[in-house]
């Protein structure tokens, strides 16, 4: 079963794409809500509200921990939230070796689409189609270090998604897209996780 941590933000839209997909899934509000889950998205929406949200609700810590052991996936906010730095002080997960710019692109009038290269895709489908990114108030991913490692980028060679281990962070928003392969690819790092 996966989890989608629903405080804020596109939380539903991602439920929706994991069912399509027959994935087992369960809303997150409470640490309790975290046990037998084998991996969890974390949406986006805005990241010092889901920060600040989660230290309320005492999520914080079990969310750490929870991390250091299985997988999780950050889109946009919840890629600020997983990264070791976004150049600010807020809540942060300080799990992924990669530092964040916030609101990279300027404010919401400034979001936009693009058609993304993600060789790492073709894990999970034949298709070698690019995939669709939508940012909406997006946050770079500066820079990736340690064990952290590349998996897309803009055309001018800003990062826009990137893995470690059994975490993944991308700026951009899947779940607003019919496109379902970035979450068939997380599947198989749950799996890859339980398997190890």
């Amino acid at each position: 079963m996966v989890g989608v941590l629903a405080l804020q933000g596109s939380f539903l839209e991602h439920l929706k794409m994991l069912r399509q997909i027959g994935v087992d899934v369960r809303e997150v509000r409470l640490p309790e809500q975290l046990e037998n889950l084998d991996g969890l998205i974390i949406p986006g929406g805005e990241s010092t509200t889901i920060g600040k949200l989660a230290v309320d609700f005492g999520l914080l810590e079990p969310l750490r921990e929870f991390g250091k052991e299985r997988a999780i996936w950050g889109t946009c906010a919840g890629a600020i939230l997983l990264s070791k730095d976004a150049r600010r002080d807020q809540p942060l997960l300080e799990l992924m070796d990669i530092t964040v710019e916030r609101n990279a692109f300027g404010r919401q009038i400034a979001s936009f689409e693009i058609d993304l290269e993600i060789p790492a895709l073709k894990e999970v489908s034949n298709e070698d189609a690019p995939f669709h990114g939508v940012f909406i108030r997006a946050p770079l991913i500066d820079s990736v270090s340690g064990k952290a490692k590349v998996l897309a980028s803009l055309p001018d060679g800003r990062i826009v998604a990137a893995r470690q281990g059994h975490l993944l962070a991308t700026a951009f928003h899947p779940e607003l897209t019919d496109d379902d392969r970035v979450h068939r690819y997380f599947i198989n790092m749950v799996i890859e996780k339980l398997a190890s």
